[in-house]
Protein backbone atom coordinates (compact mmCIF):
# COMPACT_ATOMS: atom_id res chain seq x y z
CA UNK A 1 0.00 0.00 0.00
CA UNK A 2 2.93 2.59 0.65
CA UNK A 3 4.43 1.66 -2.79
CA UNK A 4 1.15 2.36 -4.31
CA UNK A 5 1.21 5.89 -2.72
CA UNK A 6 4.89 6.93 -2.97
CA UNK A 7 4.13 5.73 -6.84
CA UNK A 8 0.91 8.15 -6.84
CA UNK A 9 2.65 11.19 -5.57
CA UNK A 10 5.92 10.94 -8.09
CA UNK A 11 3.56 10.87 -10.60
CA UNK A 12 2.74 13.70 -12.85
CA UNK A 13 -0.96 12.43 -13.41
CA UNK A 14 -3.53 12.16 -10.94
CA UNK A 15 -7.04 9.89 -10.75
CA UNK A 16 -8.51 13.70 -10.07
CA UNK A 17 -7.88 14.96 -13.50
CA UNK A 18 -11.16 13.47 -14.92
CA UNK A 19 -13.59 15.47 -12.05
CA UNK A 20 -15.53 17.91 -12.99
CA UNK A 21 -14.10 21.32 -12.72
CA UNK A 22 -16.06 24.15 -11.37
CA UNK A 23 -16.73 26.64 -14.01
CA UNK A 24 -17.27 29.70 -11.11
CA UNK A 25 -14.01 29.72 -10.10
CA UNK A 26 -10.40 30.70 -11.60
CA UNK A 27 -6.79 30.62 -10.99
CA UNK A 28 -3.82 32.54 -11.43
CA UNK A 29 0.00 31.40 -10.66
CA UNK A 30 3.32 32.38 -10.97
CA UNK A 31 7.04 31.09 -10.15
CA UNK A 32 9.69 31.67 -7.93
CA UNK A 33 11.78 34.67 -8.50
CA UNK A 34 15.17 35.87 -7.50
CA UNK A 35 16.36 39.10 -8.50
CA UNK A 36 19.83 39.88 -9.36
CA UNK A 37 21.76 43.49 -9.42
CA UNK A 38 20.56 44.21 -12.83
CA UNK A 39 16.74 43.36 -11.91
CA UNK A 40 16.35 40.47 -14.33
CA UNK A 41 14.92 37.48 -12.10
CA UNK A 42 15.54 33.37 -12.08
CA UNK A 43 13.58 31.19 -11.04
CA UNK A 44 15.90 28.90 -8.04
CA UNK A 45 13.82 26.03 -8.00
CA UNK A 46 10.59 24.24 -9.60
CA UNK A 47 6.76 25.26 -8.54
CA UNK A 48 5.95 23.87 -5.28
CA UNK A 49 2.12 24.92 -4.84
CA UNK A 50 -1.13 23.42 -5.47
CA UNK A 51 -4.47 24.03 -5.87
CA UNK A 52 -7.86 22.27 -6.53
CA UNK A 53 -11.55 23.56 -7.77
CA UNK A 54 -13.96 20.59 -7.84
CA UNK A 55 -17.53 20.52 -7.84
CA UNK A 56 -18.94 17.12 -6.31
CA UNK A 57 -22.91 16.04 -6.12
CA UNK A 58 -25.52 17.34 -4.20
CA UNK A 59 -24.17 20.47 -4.64
CA UNK A 60 -20.98 20.13 -3.18
CA UNK A 61 -17.83 22.47 -4.39
CA UNK A 62 -14.37 21.92 -2.94
CA UNK A 63 -11.28 24.58 -3.60
CA UNK A 64 -7.78 24.70 -2.20
CA UNK A 65 -4.65 26.20 -2.00
CA UNK A 66 -1.46 24.67 -1.07
CA UNK A 67 1.64 26.26 -0.64
CA UNK A 68 4.56 23.71 -0.46
CA UNK A 69 8.15 23.74 0.46
CA UNK A 70 11.54 21.58 -0.38
CA UNK A 71 9.39 20.22 -3.16
CA UNK A 72 5.95 19.68 -4.38
CA UNK A 73 4.80 16.21 -3.29
CA UNK A 74 3.06 16.94 -0.17
CA UNK A 75 1.28 19.69 -1.70
CA UNK A 76 0.18 17.42 -4.78
CA UNK A 77 -0.34 14.44 -2.26
CA UNK A 78 -2.69 16.75 -0.13
CA UNK A 79 -4.30 17.82 -3.19
CA UNK A 80 -5.04 14.61 -4.29
CA UNK A 81 -6.04 12.85 -0.90
CA UNK A 82 -8.27 15.74 0.45
CA UNK A 83 -10.44 15.27 -2.84
CA UNK A 84 -10.23 11.37 -2.12
CA UNK A 85 -12.18 12.13 1.51
CA UNK A 86 -14.51 14.85 0.77
CA UNK A 87 -15.94 14.17 -2.53
CA UNK A 88 -16.62 10.81 -2.82
CA UNK A 89 -19.58 10.72 -1.08
CA UNK A 90 -18.65 11.37 2.36
CA UNK A 91 -20.52 14.72 2.52
CA UNK A 92 -24.38 15.26 1.73
CA UNK A 93 -26.72 18.14 1.79
CA UNK A 94 -28.56 16.46 5.24
CA UNK A 95 -25.20 16.96 7.06
CA UNK A 96 -25.19 19.71 10.23
CA UNK A 97 -22.36 22.08 10.59
CA UNK A 98 -20.98 20.20 13.32
CA UNK A 99 -21.07 16.95 11.08
CA UNK A 100 -19.15 19.08 8.29
CA UNK A 101 -16.68 19.95 10.37
CA UNK A 102 -15.98 16.51 12.23
CA UNK A 103 -15.49 15.03 8.43
CA UNK A 104 -13.02 17.91 7.39
CA UNK A 105 -11.19 17.11 10.45
CA UNK A 106 -10.96 13.66 9.72
CA UNK A 107 -9.93 14.45 6.26
CA UNK A 108 -6.81 16.52 7.27
CA UNK A 109 -5.66 13.57 9.68
CA UNK A 110 -6.03 11.57 6.89
CA UNK A 111 -3.99 12.68 4.73
CA UNK A 112 -1.02 13.60 7.64
CA UNK A 113 -1.33 9.91 8.19
CA UNK A 114 -1.48 8.68 4.22
CA UNK A 115 1.33 10.98 3.72
CA UNK A 116 3.67 9.41 6.21
CA UNK A 117 2.58 5.98 5.04
CA UNK A 118 4.52 7.08 1.72
CA UNK A 119 7.86 7.61 3.19
CA UNK A 120 7.58 4.61 5.32
CA UNK A 121 9.68 2.95 3.28
CA UNK A 122 12.56 5.65 2.85
CA UNK A 123 12.51 6.63 6.46
CA UNK A 124 13.29 3.29 7.12
CA UNK A 125 16.22 2.63 5.00
CA UNK A 126 17.32 6.57 5.55
CA UNK A 127 17.61 5.23 9.16
CA UNK A 128 19.41 2.08 8.36
CA UNK A 129 22.02 3.78 6.51
CA UNK A 130 22.73 6.50 8.93
CA UNK A 131 23.49 4.03 11.79
CA UNK A 132 25.77 2.31 9.09
CA UNK A 133 27.75 5.42 8.85
CA UNK A 134 28.10 5.63 12.91
CA UNK A 135 31.91 6.19 13.63
CA UNK A 136 33.05 3.36 15.15
CA UNK A 137 32.13 1.30 12.20
CA UNK A 138 35.49 0.58 10.97
CA UNK A 139 34.44 -2.15 8.03
CA UNK A 140 33.18 0.84 5.71
CA UNK A 141 35.45 1.28 3.18
CA UNK A 142 35.97 5.03 1.40
CA UNK A 143 34.28 4.17 -1.09
CA UNK A 144 31.07 2.23 0.15
CA UNK A 145 30.77 5.89 2.79
CA UNK A 146 30.74 7.57 -0.42
CA UNK A 147 27.76 5.49 -1.99
CA UNK A 148 26.18 5.82 1.21
CA UNK A 149 25.85 9.54 1.66
CA UNK A 150 24.92 9.90 -1.83
CA UNK A 151 22.12 7.76 -1.18
CA UNK A 152 21.35 9.57 2.18
CA UNK A 153 20.97 12.81 0.09
CA UNK A 154 18.35 11.18 -2.12
CA UNK A 155 16.30 9.74 1.15
CA UNK A 156 16.34 13.23 2.41
CA UNK A 157 15.32 15.01 -0.68
CA UNK A 158 12.62 12.13 -1.08
CA UNK A 159 10.90 12.39 2.32
CA UNK A 160 11.61 15.69 3.37
CA UNK A 161 9.01 18.97 2.78
CA UNK A 162 6.08 20.04 3.71
CA UNK A 163 2.87 22.05 3.05
CA UNK A 164 0.85 24.57 4.37
CA UNK A 165 -3.33 24.88 3.39
CA UNK A 166 -6.33 26.33 2.85
CA UNK A 167 -9.60 24.93 1.69
CA UNK A 168 -12.74 26.58 1.24
CA UNK A 169 -15.90 23.85 0.76
CA UNK A 170 -19.57 25.10 0.17
CA UNK A 171 -22.37 22.33 0.80
CA UNK A 172 -25.67 23.75 0.78
CA UNK A 173 -24.84 26.92 0.04
CA UNK A 174 -22.84 27.45 3.21
CA UNK A 175 -19.18 28.20 3.26
CA UNK A 176 -17.11 26.35 5.38
CA UNK A 177 -12.94 27.37 5.68
CA UNK A 178 -10.13 24.93 7.15
CA UNK A 179 -6.75 26.12 7.17
CA UNK A 180 -3.26 24.54 8.54
CA UNK A 181 -0.07 27.11 8.13
CA UNK A 182 -0.13 30.87 6.39
CA UNK A 183 -2.54 30.95 3.40
CA UNK A 184 -5.14 33.14 3.46
CA UNK A 185 -8.79 32.71 2.53
CA UNK A 186 -10.62 36.51 2.18
CA UNK A 187 -14.49 36.98 1.53
CA UNK A 188 -15.55 40.09 -0.13
CA UNK A 189 -19.30 40.83 0.07
CA UNK A 190 -21.80 43.18 -0.03
CA UNK A 191 -24.19 43.44 2.77
CA UNK A 192 -27.98 44.35 2.76
CA UNK A 193 -27.12 47.66 3.72
CA UNK A 194 -25.02 48.52 1.01
CA UNK A 195 -22.54 48.21 2.98
CA UNK A 196 -19.41 46.41 1.44
CA UNK A 197 -17.11 43.85 3.78
CA UNK A 198 -14.24 42.47 3.74
CA UNK A 199 -13.01 39.66 5.56
CA UNK A 200 -10.20 37.95 6.50
CA UNK A 201 -11.80 34.67 7.76
CA UNK A 202 -9.40 32.83 9.89
CA UNK A 203 -5.59 34.19 11.23
CA UNK A 204 -2.37 32.57 9.84
CA UNK A 205 -0.74 30.03 12.17
CA UNK A 206 2.39 31.51 12.23
CA UNK A 207 5.08 32.80 15.31
CA UNK A 208 3.59 36.12 15.62
CA UNK A 209 -0.24 34.40 16.22
CA UNK A 210 -0.99 35.10 20.06
CA UNK A 211 -2.90 31.88 20.09
CA UNK A 212 -0.48 29.09 18.91
CA UNK A 213 2.12 30.56 20.48
CA UNK A 214 -0.12 30.04 23.72
CA UNK A 215 -0.66 26.44 22.19
CA UNK A 216 3.01 25.94 22.12
CA UNK A 217 3.81 26.99 25.55
CA UNK A 218 1.46 25.03 27.01
CA UNK A 219 3.36 22.29 25.74
CA UNK A 220 6.60 23.46 27.37
CA UNK A 221 7.91 25.33 24.46
CA UNK A 222 9.79 28.80 24.92
CA UNK A 223 6.99 30.90 22.94
CA UNK A 224 9.37 34.22 23.89
CA UNK A 225 12.22 32.19 21.87
CA UNK A 226 10.37 31.05 19.15
CA UNK A 227 8.57 34.59 18.21
CA UNK A 228 11.76 36.20 18.18
CA UNK A 229 13.44 33.59 16.10
CA UNK A 230 10.27 34.29 13.54
CA UNK A 231 10.64 30.80 12.57
CA UNK A 232 10.40 26.65 13.06
CA UNK A 233 12.75 24.48 11.12
CA UNK A 234 13.14 27.39 8.41
CA UNK A 235 9.07 28.38 8.03
CA UNK A 236 6.84 30.73 9.91
CA UNK A 237 4.01 28.16 10.48
CA UNK A 238 3.26 26.72 13.45
CA UNK A 239 0.64 24.39 11.53
CA UNK A 240 1.85 21.93 8.59
CA UNK A 241 1.32 19.22 6.40
CA UNK A 242 4.35 16.56 6.03
CA UNK A 243 7.96 18.00 7.20
CA UNK A 244 9.02 14.64 9.17
CA UNK A 245 11.80 16.50 11.09
CA UNK A 246 9.46 18.63 13.03
CA UNK A 247 7.07 15.98 13.53
CA UNK A 248 9.05 13.21 14.59
CA UNK A 249 12.32 14.75 15.47
CA UNK A 250 11.35 17.59 16.83
CA UNK A 251 13.66 16.58 19.96
CA UNK A 252 16.70 17.20 17.96
CA UNK A 253 15.22 21.04 16.96
CA UNK A 254 16.45 23.25 20.00
CA UNK A 255 13.63 25.78 19.77
CA UNK A 256 11.12 22.70 20.01
CA UNK A 257 13.58 20.05 22.53
CA UNK A 258 11.42 20.92 25.21
CA UNK A 259 7.98 19.79 23.85
CA UNK A 260 6.09 17.27 25.85
CA UNK A 261 4.55 16.37 22.51
CA UNK A 262 4.68 16.99 19.09
CA UNK A 263 4.41 20.58 18.77
CA UNK A 264 3.83 21.13 14.99
CA UNK A 265 0.81 19.83 14.00
CA UNK A 266 -1.47 19.09 10.91
CA UNK A 267 -4.80 20.11 12.71
CA UNK A 268 -7.03 22.33 10.73
CA UNK A 269 -8.66 25.29 12.24
CA UNK A 270 -12.54 25.32 11.19
CA UNK A 271 -14.84 28.15 10.30
CA UNK A 272 -17.96 28.25 9.49
CA UNK A 273 -20.38 27.75 8.03
CA UNK A 274 -21.24 31.08 7.14
CA UNK A 275 -24.67 31.57 4.76
CA UNK A 276 -24.15 32.37 1.29
CA UNK A 277 -27.43 32.92 0.68
CA UNK A 278 -28.37 36.31 -1.23
CA UNK A 279 -24.78 37.40 -1.15
CA UNK A 280 -22.79 38.82 -3.87
CA UNK A 281 -19.38 39.07 -4.07
CA UNK A 282 -16.12 36.70 -4.53
CA UNK A 283 -14.26 34.39 -1.94
CA UNK A 284 -10.45 34.52 -2.64
CA UNK A 285 -7.44 31.57 -1.76
CA UNK A 286 -4.26 32.88 -1.49
CA UNK A 287 -1.31 31.23 -0.81
CA UNK A 288 1.29 32.50 1.53
CA UNK A 289 4.19 33.52 -1.12
CA UNK A 290 1.35 35.69 -2.82
CA UNK A 291 0.63 37.21 0.54
CA UNK A 292 4.03 38.05 0.86
CA UNK A 293 5.37 39.33 -2.37
CA UNK A 294 2.25 42.19 -1.69
CA UNK A 295 3.38 42.54 2.04
CA UNK A 296 6.92 43.28 1.28
CA UNK A 297 6.10 46.13 -1.47
CA UNK A 298 3.31 47.62 0.25
CA UNK A 299 3.38 46.96 3.63
CA UNK A 300 1.04 44.64 5.51
CA UNK A 301 -1.18 47.24 7.08
CA UNK A 302 -3.74 47.11 3.44
CA UNK A 303 -2.32 43.92 2.09
CA UNK A 304 -6.39 42.40 2.34
CA UNK A 305 -7.73 45.77 0.79
CA UNK A 306 -5.42 46.09 -2.22
CA UNK A 307 -5.74 42.40 -3.62
CA UNK A 308 -9.66 42.43 -3.38
CA UNK A 309 -9.46 46.33 -5.35
CA UNK A 310 -7.14 44.20 -7.78
CA UNK A 311 -9.74 41.75 -8.38
CA UNK A 312 -12.64 44.03 -8.61
CA UNK A 313 -10.60 46.15 -11.20
CA UNK A 314 -9.99 43.29 -13.38
CA UNK A 315 -13.72 41.54 -12.53
CA UNK A 316 -14.72 44.34 -14.82
CA UNK A 317 -12.35 44.42 -17.50
CA UNK A 318 -11.80 40.52 -18.58
CA UNK A 319 -14.41 37.85 -19.89
CA UNK A 320 -12.99 34.61 -18.14
CA UNK A 321 -12.16 34.07 -14.44
CA UNK A 322 -9.51 32.72 -15.06
CA UNK A 323 -7.61 35.77 -17.03
CA UNK A 324 -9.17 37.51 -14.07
CA UNK A 325 -6.91 35.94 -11.38
CA UNK A 326 -3.76 35.32 -13.86
CA UNK A 327 -3.88 39.18 -14.09
CA UNK A 328 -4.03 39.76 -11.04
CA UNK A 329 -1.24 37.55 -9.71
CA UNK A 330 1.00 39.03 -12.55
CA UNK A 331 0.13 42.72 -10.98
CA UNK A 332 1.23 41.63 -7.82
CA UNK A 333 4.60 40.07 -9.48
CA UNK A 334 5.02 43.48 -11.22
CA UNK A 335 4.37 45.72 -8.31
CA UNK A 336 6.82 43.47 -6.16
CA UNK A 337 9.75 43.29 -9.14
CA UNK A 338 9.13 47.70 -9.62
CA UNK A 339 9.48 47.87 -5.73
CA UNK A 340 12.65 46.49 -6.16
CA UNK A 341 14.23 48.16 -8.76
CA UNK A 342 12.97 51.43 -7.52
CA UNK A 343 15.47 51.17 -4.44
CA UNK A 344 13.06 52.64 -2.28
CA UNK A 345 12.69 52.21 1.24
CA UNK A 346 11.10 48.62 0.72
CA UNK A 347 13.61 47.47 -1.90
CA UNK A 348 15.68 45.42 0.50
CA UNK A 349 12.34 43.44 1.51
CA UNK A 350 11.53 42.50 -2.28
CA UNK A 351 15.05 40.63 -3.31
CA UNK A 352 13.46 37.68 -4.18
CA UNK A 353 9.47 36.09 -3.97
CA UNK A 354 8.30 32.80 -3.59
CA UNK A 355 5.52 30.57 -5.84
CA UNK A 356 2.26 32.47 -5.99
CA UNK A 357 -1.04 31.56 -6.75
CA UNK A 358 -4.57 33.09 -6.18
CA UNK A 359 -8.20 31.29 -6.50
CA UNK A 360 -11.16 33.17 -7.30
CA UNK A 361 -14.91 31.54 -6.30
CA UNK A 362 -17.48 34.46 -7.45
CA UNK A 363 -20.69 34.12 -5.49
CA UNK A 364 -23.90 35.01 -6.55
CA UNK A 365 -27.77 35.81 -5.32
CA UNK A 366 -30.45 33.58 -6.65
CA UNK A 367 -31.50 35.27 -9.98
CA UNK A 368 -33.47 38.23 -9.66
CA UNK A 369 -32.82 39.16 -6.14
CA UNK A 370 -31.15 42.14 -6.12
CA UNK A 371 -29.78 42.00 -9.69
CA UNK A 372 -29.64 44.91 -11.92
CA UNK A 373 -32.55 46.00 -14.25
CA UNK A 374 -29.13 46.14 -16.95
CA UNK A 375 -25.85 44.83 -17.41
CA UNK A 376 -25.06 41.70 -14.92
CA UNK A 377 -24.42 40.98 -11.62
CA UNK A 378 -22.37 43.94 -9.06
CA UNK A 379 -19.27 43.35 -7.49
CA UNK A 380 -19.46 46.09 -4.92
CA UNK A 381 -15.98 46.15 -2.48
CA UNK A 382 -15.34 49.40 -0.04
CA UNK A 383 -11.00 49.54 -0.34
CA UNK A 384 -8.59 51.91 0.91
CA UNK A 385 -7.79 54.76 -1.80
CA UNK A 386 -4.54 56.70 -1.85
CA UNK A 387 -4.69 59.71 -4.14
CA UNK A 388 -0.60 60.88 -5.35
CA UNK A 389 -1.75 64.30 -4.42
CA UNK A 390 -2.71 63.53 -0.84
CA UNK A 391 -1.52 61.64 1.87
CA UNK A 392 -4.69 60.48 3.39
CA UNK A 393 -6.68 57.29 2.99
CA UNK A 394 -10.43 57.31 2.45
CA UNK A 395 -13.26 54.50 1.63
CA UNK A 396 -13.84 54.14 -1.81
CA UNK A 397 -17.15 51.90 -3.25
CA UNK A 398 -15.84 50.27 -6.22
CA UNK A 399 -19.73 49.17 -7.62
CA UNK A 400 -18.69 46.65 -10.82
CA UNK A 401 -21.50 45.76 -13.07
CA UNK A 402 -20.75 42.24 -14.93
CA UNK A 403 -22.28 40.76 -18.35
CA UNK A 404 -25.40 38.83 -16.80
CA UNK A 405 -26.25 37.02 -20.76
CA UNK A 406 -22.26 36.05 -20.93
CA UNK A 407 -21.67 33.80 -17.27
CA UNK A 408 -18.28 34.61 -16.67
CA UNK A 409 -16.49 31.38 -16.27
CA UNK A 410 -13.58 29.64 -15.75
CA UNK A 411 -11.78 30.30 -18.81
CA UNK A 412 -15.08 30.11 -21.35
CA UNK A 413 -18.07 31.78 -21.79
CA UNK A 414 -20.86 29.87 -21.39
CA UNK A 415 -23.68 31.67 -23.37
CA UNK A 416 -24.64 30.32 -26.84
CA UNK A 417 -26.03 33.69 -27.91
CA UNK A 418 -26.24 37.18 -27.60
CA UNK A 419 -29.38 39.68 -27.16
CA UNK A 420 -29.10 43.38 -28.26
CA UNK A 421 -27.12 45.56 -25.96
CA UNK A 422 -25.59 42.51 -23.93
CA UNK A 423 -21.54 43.58 -23.57
CA UNK A 424 -18.84 41.29 -25.96
CA UNK A 425 -16.02 39.46 -24.26
CA UNK A 426 -14.22 42.54 -26.12
CA UNK A 427 -16.12 45.04 -24.52
CA UNK A 428 -15.15 46.81 -20.67
CA UNK A 429 -18.66 46.56 -18.48
CA UNK A 430 -19.64 49.79 -16.46
CA UNK A 431 -17.05 50.25 -13.55
CA UNK A 432 -18.62 53.87 -11.87
CA UNK A 433 -15.99 55.40 -8.83
CA UNK A 434 -17.77 56.73 -6.35
CA UNK A 435 -15.82 58.22 -3.11
CA UNK A 436 -16.87 59.13 0.10
CA UNK A 437 -14.37 61.69 0.64
CA UNK A 438 -14.54 65.04 -1.50
CA UNK A 439 -10.80 66.32 -1.10
CA UNK A 440 -9.39 63.12 -2.90
CA UNK A 441 -13.12 63.18 -5.28
CA UNK A 442 -12.00 66.59 -6.59
CA UNK A 443 -8.39 66.08 -6.52
CA UNK A 444 -9.05 62.62 -8.63
CA UNK A 445 -11.44 63.81 -11.19
CA UNK A 446 -10.41 65.84 -14.02
CA UNK A 447 -13.99 67.03 -15.38
CA UNK A 448 -15.87 69.50 -13.47
CA UNK A 449 -19.36 67.34 -13.42
CA UNK A 450 -17.76 63.93 -13.49
CA UNK A 451 -19.29 63.04 -16.77
CA UNK A 452 -15.88 62.48 -18.69
CA UNK A 453 -17.34 58.85 -19.66
CA UNK A 454 -20.47 58.58 -21.82
CA UNK A 455 -23.72 55.95 -20.83
CA UNK A 456 -23.40 53.39 -23.47
CA UNK A 457 -26.64 52.72 -24.75
CA UNK A 458 -27.98 49.32 -26.79
CA UNK A 459 -26.93 50.58 -29.83
CA UNK A 460 -23.34 51.75 -28.42
CA UNK A 461 -22.79 47.81 -28.56
CA UNK A 462 -23.32 47.51 -32.28
CA UNK A 463 -20.32 48.27 -34.61
CA UNK A 464 -21.33 50.23 -37.62
CA UNK A 465 -20.86 49.09 -41.40
CA UNK A 466 -16.96 49.70 -40.73
CA UNK A 467 -16.87 47.66 -37.97
CA UNK A 468 -15.71 50.36 -35.68
CA UNK A 469 -17.84 50.58 -32.05
CA UNK A 470 -19.16 54.37 -31.92
CA UNK A 471 -16.81 56.24 -28.83
CA UNK A 472 -18.09 56.32 -25.01
CA UNK A 473 -15.58 58.55 -24.18
CA UNK A 474 -16.08 62.38 -24.24
CA UNK A 475 -13.06 64.50 -24.29
CA UNK A 476 -15.61 67.80 -25.13
CA UNK A 477 -14.38 69.60 -21.87
CA UNK A 478 -10.73 68.09 -21.55
CA UNK A 479 -10.64 69.64 -25.04
CA UNK A 480 -12.55 73.12 -23.93
CA UNK A 481 -10.04 73.35 -20.90
CA UNK A 482 -7.34 72.34 -22.73
CA UNK A 483 -7.73 75.25 -24.89
CA UNK A 484 -8.49 77.68 -22.71
CA UNK A 485 -4.83 76.99 -20.45
CA UNK A 486 -2.96 77.10 -23.78
CA UNK A 487 -4.76 79.54 -26.09
CA UNK A 488 -1.80 82.02 -25.80
CA UNK A 489 0.96 79.63 -25.98
CA UNK A 490 -1.03 77.99 -29.64
CA UNK A 491 -1.13 81.62 -30.60
CA UNK A 492 2.69 82.15 -30.06
CA UNK A 493 4.21 79.34 -31.12
CA UNK A 494 1.42 77.84 -33.55
CA UNK A 495 0.60 74.87 -30.81
CA UNK A 496 -1.37 72.07 -32.14
CA UNK A 497 -4.73 71.18 -30.62
CA UNK A 498 -8.55 70.69 -31.43
CA UNK A 499 -9.73 73.39 -33.81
Amino acid sequence: MAAQRRNLIQSHQSWTDDLPLCQLCGVGTATNCEYGPDGKGTQSHPNEDGHLRFRGEDGCFLYGVFNGYDGSRVASFAAQCLTAELLLGQLNSSHTDSDVRRILTQAFDVVEKSYFETIDDALAEKAHLSNYLLPHNENVTFHQNQKVQERLKELEQEVSGGAMAVVALILNNKLYIASVGTNRALLCKSSSDGQNQVLQIGRPHSTDNEEELQRLAALGVDSARVRQAGQIAGQTSTRRLGDYRVKFSYGEIDLLSAAKSRPVVAEPEIHGSQSLDNVTGFLLLLSEGLINALESAHGPEQANQEIVAMVAAELALQSSLEAVAQSVVERVKRLHHDVYVSGRQRAPFCSRHEDMTLLIRTLDPPPGDGAPAQGGRIYPVSVPYSNSQSTSKTSVTLSLVMPSQNTLTNGTNTASTLEEGTPTPRQSPTATLQSTNTQTQSSSSSSGDGRLFRQRGSQAAKPDETGRVPPYVDFTQFYRLWGGDHSEAQSTHGGLGPQ
